[in-house]
């Protein structure tokens, strides 16, 4: 009987490839003599027409006069060079093709675009904008509002009011490598090197522009070098670089540079919420209203579900969550790590810290107090819940006791010191998968499915769930992933991948177990190919969530204001932890995303000229090593067999999710002055020292 790989520290199945830089990504494709390379021209406007292109005659010129038609789809940001209008500053309005990157580039540079009916842009969200409407539906399919009981009403009858009004700053995703496709077509087969979180969604939506079978597109993703949600559908640059390759017959690269993806790629979408809580003498909540807004594009509508969190956390017989999107003159907002939940339970947690110190309780007593029996917005039970429990474990790992309860009474030297909670909590979303297994004549045991490793380490933990479900050693079990050729899987978003791969995977294994018999004594050839669609329809109607808590210490200079964070410490209930050194480097990771979003991470929107006037990382600060000197994450033991054949809970959002209310309300604690409008910057704290 073999040793059970889930639960084991093992290390990166691709760690040595990649500090060793044999690791492969989109554009490190071999290069030959038909190899030419590709740049984008981005739009200098902020909205109007292109009238005409001109570029050197020593470069292929591609614009909507002369690129091919596409084929229609629902995404209007992939519909590239189709026509003349440009509705945001930064949009690709022509690409240039040269036998060198630096030909390419230097083109793109020199290419002259004449425009016409330039205008202002309207690119200012705010909670009174004349395009504010109710989408059908917000991100995930979530409904756009919920009302329960008569909110109103007990908020004008409760002892203890919170009605605040908190914002976030627009934020980008930048992860290490750019957005970047290598494309090849030969035979009418397109073949595409793409770096994304989808290979089987690409290969679809590229199947539907270029008019063709699924089968005549080959994505490939074989190593990504992050994405944080922004890679977790098609973006242009695999449909130009597509585009220019049928149109040059030759091989092209293309590498985003990084100030296009700002523009280009999708962003975390500022947001204004108000939220309103009711509560009894004693803290008890009695109303909860969440109204969120936020922007969208005229391109293509998305709509974050900031105010879903708010549904599921603390228990009030009146509640209401709405959203609403303005229409602006702006980029399309896309995913971005936690998206809707990170700026929602932002607002949420920072309003349950003031109504804490409304009534008088401690932070970490109110939530408690306020836990509830069965999901508040479904009424079904919780699969499992150990949100109390990871608060009281934090509390006392952390040395909550010790805390002064009054805001700005303990002081170091020239600096003021401050300690705050938040919870934390994310869905265990599961999508269907497929996945193959096969044993070899030799005995090799190869696993296969199309996900994506984004860096997360699912290379690694689905060897670890295969070897389990086979009942041999990890290393007897080789891997194949990153190819939409392998069987079709959901891309790697919403901290699903492990759930729903490793379904499939599971299934599969266990499947090839059947049909050879105990695999240490079987012989191949044998393969099994399976798919989970019927396995999800069967699941009871439970709520599946993971929770946490989040705890903050830091300190305020008062000559300048400016906050550090000593410590922070994340405790979280994941259900059963594949491996735990990939999941503390997932949870940390998450944790300083959080760090950034509270204190540093601010797009800044040009109401002169359209789109970020800060689009790269010299002006839009993210947090280094220096700005998280302590950090740590834990969870506790968690076994819910009503999961997955796993057990386990993504892990992948939730570390951000609440991770930057610990930080303002640790802020507000070390220094009595309460900012609502993150991040959280000197001139928002000096004044009021």
């Amino acid at each position: 009987m073999s040793t059970a790989a889930i639960g084991q520290p093992l290390a990166r199945t691709e760690s040595i490839a990649k500090v060793t830089g044999a690791a492969r990504y989109a554009v490190d494709q071999p290069v030959d003599a038909a190899t030419a390379y590709c740049a984008i021209v981005p739009a200098t406007i902020p909205t109007g027409r292109v009238v005409d292109v001109r570029a050197d005659d020593a470069v292929t010129l591609l614009w909507h006069r002369n690129a091919e038609k596409l084929g229609e789809i629902e995404d209007g940001e992939l519909a590239v060079l189709q026509s003349d209008r440009v509705f945001y500053r930064g949009q690709v309005v022509a690409i240039v093709v040269a036998d060198s990157l630096e030909a390419a580039w230097d083109a793109a540079k020199r290419v002259q675009v004449t425009y016409a009916d330039e205008q202002t842009p309207d690119n200012g969200l705010s909670a009174e904008h004349p395009s504010l409407f109710a989408p059908e539906s917000v991100n995930a399919g979530f409904p756009t509002d919920v009302t329960e009981g008569d909110p109103d009403a007990a908020l004008a009858s409760a002892a203890h009011v919170v009605d605040r009004w908190y914002s976030t700053a627009a934020n980008h995703n930048n992860p290490m490598e750019p957005h970047a496709t290598t494309a090849e077509w030969s035979n009418a087969v397109l073949t595409v090197w793409d770096s994304t979180q989808a290979p089987s969604g690409v290969q679809g939506d590229l199947a539907t522009l270029f008019g063709l079978d699924s089968s005549a597109v080959r994505v490939v993703s074989e190593n990504v070098g992050g994405g944080f949600g922004s890679k977790g559908s098609t973006r242009p640059n695999a449909v130009l670089a597509a585009m220019a390759a049928r149109a040059t017959g030759r091989k092209i690269k293309l590498a985003l540079p990084r100030q296009s993806l700002f523009d280009l790629v999708g962003y975390r979408t500022p947001t204004i919420n108000r939220f309103r809580l009711g509560a009894d003498e004693n803290g008890k909540l009695t109303a909860l209203v969440h109204d969120s807004y936020q922007q969208t594009s005229h391109v293509f509508e998305f709509c974050e579900q900031t105010s879903e969190s708010s549904r599921h956390i603390y228990a009030s017989p009146n509640r209401r969550t709405t959203h609403r999107l303005a229409v602006l003159d702006v980029p399309t907002p896309r995913w971005m790590r936690a998206p809707g939940e990170a700026p929602g339970m932002l607002a949420q947690e920072t309003a349950i810290d003031e109504l804490s110190y409304a009534v008088g309780i401690d932070p970490i007593e109110l939530r408690i107090l306020n836990e509830p029996d069965v999901d508040p917005a479904s009424g079904n039970r919780f699969s499992s819940r150990s949100l109390v429990e990871c608060l009281r474990t934090g509390a006392e790992r952390f040395g909550w006791s010790e805390r002064d309860p009054r805001p700005g009474h303990r002081r170091d030297g020239r600096t003021l010191i401050g300690m705050g909670v938040a919870t934390a909590s994310y869905p265990v979303l599961i999508s269907p998968s497929s996945a193959s297994a096969s044993l070899g004549e030799d005995g090799s045991i190869t696993v296969s499915v199309a996900a994506s490793d984004i860096g997360t380490g699912a290379r690694t933990v689905l060897r670890q769930i295969a070897a389990d479900a086979l009942d041999v050693s990890a290393d007897r079990v080789e891997l194949k992933l990153g190819d939409s050729a392998l069987p079709k899987a959901p891309g790697a978003g919403g901290s699903s991948g492990t759930s729903s791969w490793g379904w499939a995977v599971t299934k599969a294994c266990r499947t090839l177990v059947e049909q050879v018999g105990p695999i240490a004594d079987a012989t191949g050839p044998a393969e099994v190919s399976v798919d989970t669609s019927d396995d999800l329809e069967e699941q009871k109607e439970l709520a599946r969530m993971a929770f946490g808590a989040h705890f903050a210490e830091v300190e305020v200079d008062v000559d300048t204001g400016e906050v550090r964070v000593r410590r922070m410490l994340g405790v979280y209930g994941i259900g059963r932890v594949m491996n735990p050194r990939l999941a503390r480097s997932q949870l940390i990771g998450g944790m300083t995303f959080g760090l950034g979003m509270a204190l540093m991470e601010v797009g800044n929107t040009d109401r002169e000229f359209g789109g970020f006037s800060n689009h790269d990382l010299a002006e839009y600060h993210v947090p280094v090593c220096a700005d998280t000197p302590d950090i740590d994450a834990i969870w506790v033991e968690e076994n819910d067999d009503e999961l997955n054949p796993m057990g386990g809970k993504g892990i992948g959002e939730i570390g951000i999710v609440g991770s930057p209310a610990a930080i303002g309300n640790a802020v507000y604690h070390a220094t009595g002055v309460r900012v609502r409008d993150f991040p959280i910057t000197v001139d928002k704290v000096l004044p009021h020292l």
